[in-house]
């Protein structure tokens, strides 16, 4: 996990994995993580996309 630095402050990340068929997006900003499930690759990557916009990042990470 290094979007947590250690002075406690959280730098905003998308990321995006898969693991046993399902597609996981993971959204860190602030306090807080969401994480959604989905079936199909290219919605998962489609909703990483928007999350990347929507938090002004440069890129979402594929782990």
């Amino acid at each position: 996990m290094d979007s947590v630095i250690p002075n406690g402050k959280v730098h905003p990340c998308v990321e995006v994995v898969e693991a046993c068929g399902e597609w996981f997006v993971r959204v860190v900003e602030e306090d807080q993580a969401l994480t959604r499930a989905f079936e199909i690759e290219s919605f998962a990557l489609a909703y990483a996309e928007g999350q990347r916009r929507r938090l002004g990042l440069a890129d979402f990470k594929r782990i």
